[in-house]
């Protein structure tokens, strides 16, 4: 459960347990630990609003080694958030029928019974809580580079959005902010249709899409720690995502090499791409122009709807209604979260690179 070469994240911690938390290790020193940040980071993130499931934690980050009078000291930095709306009567039907679409089966067949299955364990969305913590410790790394991360929902169900850079730059509206949605023309129908498959007793998938600006020219490591496949691991790692694309994405199928190649302009100094959307990594490198990248999410598989399945118990295929309070579609959530595994990457990427001063 550990990310980053440099920049090291270890995750601990269950679901249902009393906390979760991460180790970050190869922080430089002298970072300025700004906690209303941090909070609000945890604000975005936290579950509890409209469209997210029902669970109330105040998401307090302790900050408990690595800091000395707000500051980064170089040194290890433990972050730990404590449990405080953990409902495991929730879970008496684990580990005897395990959910569809979970990992109950397969960790409990893996763990030979063992496993804290309850509300996914280790392996659940909510130790997605110290990435985020984490993410906004490392953010004045960016900031001082002039690093931009900035994602929306930009697809739930079969409603699309205009891509995030010609939306506006902020929430538009009340709307826009609730689905974390920056295109107010389709913000309105999204919600409708998650008020539709809750009615239904069922979920939908999401899409997030992300910006990445500002990023210098060259940034990266060739091969399996490019840019673009290091940035898949991380988003492949959050829970329920099925999916990553970059630029084009999987669009490039119907392109040729004329339509799609983006020509070097500027001088030798400044070069730049040309082009409408032009890569912003080649070979795995920064080309300095932005950094396109979708994620694509399952629908919960936590659903109020009877799910016909194995029971371990009888060794029969058993009605199962899962009770508890769960997410109908997580792309709002994996808002914050997205922008968090990014801001790691880039940040390992470049004190890796030599482009952070330590």
């Amino acid at each position: 459960m550990t990310l980053g070469q440099h920049l090291q994240l270890t995750l601990f911690g269950t679901s249902h347990g009393p906390l979760v938390g991460a180790y970050l290790q190869g922080v430089p020193k002298g970072i300025v630990i700004d906690r209303n940040k941090i909070q609000q980071a945890m604000d975005m993130r936290k579950p509890g609003g409209k469209f997210a499931s029902k669970r109330k934690e105040p998401d307090n980050v302790e900050l408990l080694s690595g800091i000395i009078d707000e500051c980064t000291n170089g040194e290890k930095i433990e972050i730990s958030i404590k449990n405080k709306d953990a409902r495991s009567s929730d879970y008496s039907f684990i580990p005897n029928h395990p959910r569809p679409g979970h990992q109950d089966m397969v960790m409990l067949k893996r763990t030979d019974g063992k496993a804290d299955l309850r509300g996914g364990g280790t392996s659940s969305a909510r130790l997605t809580a110290p990435i985020v913590a984490a993410a906004a410790i490392i953010d004045p790394i960016l900031e001082k580079l002039g690093i931009g991360m900035e994602a929306h929902v930009s697809a739930i169900g079969n409603i699309e959005s205009r891509p995030i850079n010609e939306c506006p730059p902020k929430w538009e509206n009340d709307s826009c902010l609730q689905i974390r949605c920056r295109d107010p023309e389709v913000a309105d129908s999204m919600i409708e249709l998650i008020h539709s498959q809750r009615k239904n007793l069922d979920s939908i998938g999401s899409r997030v899409e992300l910006c990445i600006s500002g990023l210098p020219l060259g940034l990266g490591e060739p091969w399996f720690d490019g840019i673009e496949p290091a940035l898949s691991r991380a988003m492949m790692s959050i829970p329920a995502a099925r999916g990553v694309s970059f630029g084009h994405g999987f669009e490039v199928v119907k392109m040729s090499g004329s339509e799609h190649n983006s020509a070097w302009g500027g001088t030798n100094n400044n070069p730049h791409l040309e082009g409408e959307k032009p890569d912003g990594a080649l070979a795995g490198l920064a080309t300095g122009s932005d950094l396109l990248c979708s994620v694509a999410f399952k629908p919960p598989s936590s659903i109020a709807k009877a799910q016909l399945t194995l029971n371990l118990e009888t060794n029969e295929k058993e009605s199962l209604v899962v009770k508890g309070r769960h997410d109908p579609v997580l792309g709002p959530r994996a808002v914050s979260v997205v922008e968090a595994m990014a801001k790691l990457i880039i940040c390992d990427l470049l004190i890796r690179g030599g482009f952070v001063n330590e």
